[in-house]
C-alpha cells in the first residue's frame, strides 16, 4: 500500500520509479539520463527521475516507452525515501523561466541547463510533472545525494491489462 503523504500524517517523502527489471540494481545510477539527456538534464548528467506517486511514475514511463512495452517486458517498481525534507528544493511552476517547459515536447538547451544548475545546487529537486500537470517529479544525482535517501522497496510490476487491450477485430 502506498504510504500517506506527509500532509496527511505520513512521516516520509517516498518517491517512485519504474525500470526494466534488468536495471533493478542500478535504479539510482542515472545511466539513461547520462547517455541521452532528459527533460531537466543535459547528456552527461546522471539525473535520476522519480515521481512522488506510483501512478505518475507509470505514466512517465508509458509516455516514453508505451503501454505495450510495460505489458510485455518485465519491469520493477522502486520506492525510495528521502531522509530529510530540508534536502528538497521545491520548484513551483511560477518560478520556471519558460512555461512551455512544463508541457510535453522536446526539451530545449535552456531547459536542460536550468535543470543541470538545480541538480548541481540541491540534493533533491521537486518539480511539476509534464505528463500529469497536478503531479510532481523528484530528481537527484545519486552520487551527490548518496546517504540522504534509502531504498524502501522494489517489487515486480504488472501492468493492468486494460491499458494494452488486443486490437479490435
Amino acid at each position: 500500500m502506498t504510504p500517506l503523504p506527509a500532509a496527511l500524517g505520513g512521516r516520509d517523502l517516498v518517491a517512485w520509479r519504474l525500470d526494466q527489471a534488468i536495471h533493478r540494481q542500478t535504479w539510482d545510477s542515472g545511466e539513461g539520463a547520462y547517455r541521452a539527456g532528459g527533460r531537466w538534464n543535459s547528456r552527461g548528467v546522471r539525473a535520476v527521475y522519480c515521481s512522488i506517486d506510483p501512478a505518475t511514475a507509470i505514466l512517465e514511463l508509458a509516455a516514453h516507452a508505451g503501454f505495450e512495452v510495460l505489458d510485455t517486458v518485465p519491469h520493477v517498481l522502486t520506492a525510495m525515501t528521502v531522509i530529510d525534507f530540508s534536502d528538497i528544493q521545491v520548484i513551483e511552476a511560477s518560478s520556471i523561466p519558460n512555461a512551455n517547459w512544463l508541457y510535453p515536447g522536446t526539451p530545449s538547451a535552456g531547459q536542460q541547463g536550468f535543470g543541470d544548475a538545480l541538480l548541481e545546487r540541491h540534493k533533491f529537486v521537486l518539480i511539476p510533472s509534464a505528463v500529469s500537470t497536478h503531479s510532481w517529479n523528484l530528481m537527484f544525482v545519486g552520487a551527490f545525494a548518496s546517504g540522504f535517501y534509502s531504498l524502501r522497496l522494489q517489487e515486480k510490476f504488472a501492468l493492468d491489462t486494460r491499458l494494452h487491450p488486443p486490437a479490435p477485430s
